[in-house]
């Protein structure tokens, strides 16, 4: 059996124990980071097992002052015992001076996808991604890729890994390849390899932009089934629809950022999609909602239910809040609260450019130093818009549940 590539080896922790055929067999994949096991009866024999489950026999050496890992084989094709002879052999042959010769081994230093995944993550992903765990877990989708050293996947393997992602999730393909490209990218930046094999490749799925907008009828009901939902996702719901705002910027919305007193929300820029300072006025109906809300002592969270971090599972949220709405509702996503907010203030009479300030669009018209003094521009327009909206939602409601009309006379801004 010969060897295939000498690397340098990753410097995950290496666990030490007695491998077992049946400890082998047993282990489970940990979709966030590789596994690797010391042999505790071979000196240099480890197990490592991928982010996507494949298990490797390698070999863990200082070989010319420079410590080196050895692939020796998958596990499977190679069983315990013949990668602990294995191991025997090649210990024997570096000795000898003679590995090199008798295997035609090569040094090599190309990782395989599945090595740079985690790397990327780390190094990448979590500095400039709020949402690097819907990333890692895409780029996770590429299973029969993460053997392959990363200088080695051509544009043909790709087109065949996304043509199986497609036929179970037609729009993560067109996603999965959109990371997986920026992942390449980052390779050349850092020269592991010299061009991206699949730059300029064309998304696999057609899309269509979403176009749906919720009735009044279906946002009243939705609002009373955020009311029956209650704290913390029935309460951010609402803000959510009343504000406008991103799902994960409300979500996240910190009580540091709140002022009460002024009825400013102001979202910092780290936490803005756009990466840039935005502020959103707080009307009566928001400042209602926000009152509502417990506290938890020591947090600065609004929605939690540690106290620790923010809420999240909102896709089992959406299920139920489907369920609890009326037969017949159309398909809808959370984001399309946003596109429902923009479509009624047209029709209320606000001027484009205040929904899009509302809305933090980015739109190229205002930038360099005229952009920083832009951060409260409209703001006296937008916190009317948000007055009108609101009490359009509350009159929504109101057709809903007859409240009486001084509920309706709470929601102006």
């Amino acid at each position: 059996m010969s060897l295939t590539q000498l690397i340098h080896p990753s410097y995950h922790e290496l666990v030490k124990r007695k491998l077992t055929t049946k400890f082998i067999e047993g282990q489970k994949p940990d979709p966030s980071k590789r596994l690797d096991f010391r042999d505790e009866l071979m000196p240099g024999l480890a197990l490592r097992i991928s982010t996507s489950g494949t298990k490797t026999f390698c070999l863990h050496k200082r070989i010319n002052g420079k410590m080196r890992r050895l692939t020796l084989g998958r596990f499977g094709v190679l069983s315990l015992a013949e990668a602990r002879e294995r191991v025997r052999q090649v210990l024997y042959e570096i000795e000898t001076g003679r590995l090199e010769d008798l295997t035609g081994v090569e040094v090599e230093s190309k990782p395989t996808l599945g090595d740079v995944i985690p790397d990327y993550i780390e190094k990448h992903a979590k500095v400039h991604n709020r949402d690097w765990k819907n990333k890692a877990r895409l780029l996770n989708k590429f299973t029969g890729l993460h053997g392959k050293r990363i200088d080695e996947i051509k544009r043909a393997d790709v087109v065949k890994a996304c043509d199986t992602i497609h036929k179970a999730a037609p729009v993560s393909a067109n996603r999965a390849l959109a990371h997986l490209k920026h992942l390449m990218g980052w390779c050349v930046e850092r020269g592991m390899i010299d061009a991206s094999p699949i730059a300029g490749m064309k998304p696999v799925a057609k899309e269509r932009s979403r176009e749906r907008v919720l009735t009044g009828d279906e946002l009243g009901a939705l609002w009373m089934t955020c009311d029956a939902e209650g704290y913390p996702f029935g309460d951010c719901m609402k803000l959510l629809i009343l504000s406008g705002q991103r799902r994960a910027e409300v979500a996240e919305m910190r009580w540091s950022e709140l002022d009460l007193e002024a009825r400013l929300w102001t979202l910092p820029s780290q936490r803005a999609k756009n990466g840039r300072q935005h502020t959103v006025p707080i009307t009566d109906a928001m400042l209602d909602v926000l009152r509502r809300v417990p506290r938890f002592l020591g947090s600065d969270y609004v929605f939690t239910t540690t106290g620790k971090s923010p809420i999240s599972g909102f896709g089992r949220l959406k299920d139920r809040l489907y369920k609890a709405l009326p037969e017949g509702t159309e398909p809808w996503i959370i984001h399309d609260l946003r596109r429902t907010m923009s479509t009624n203030m047209a029709m209320l009479g606000v001027p484009q450019p205040v929904t899009e300030a509302l809305l933090n669009h980015k739109t190229g018209v205002v930038s360099g130093v005229a952009a920083i003094y832009n951060v409260y521009s409209y703001a006296d327009e937008k916190r009317e818009a948000l007055g009108t909206w609101s009490r359009h939602v509350m009159k929504l409601v109101r057709s809903k549940n007859d409240a009486p009309e001084t509920e309706i006379a709470q929601a102006s801004g």
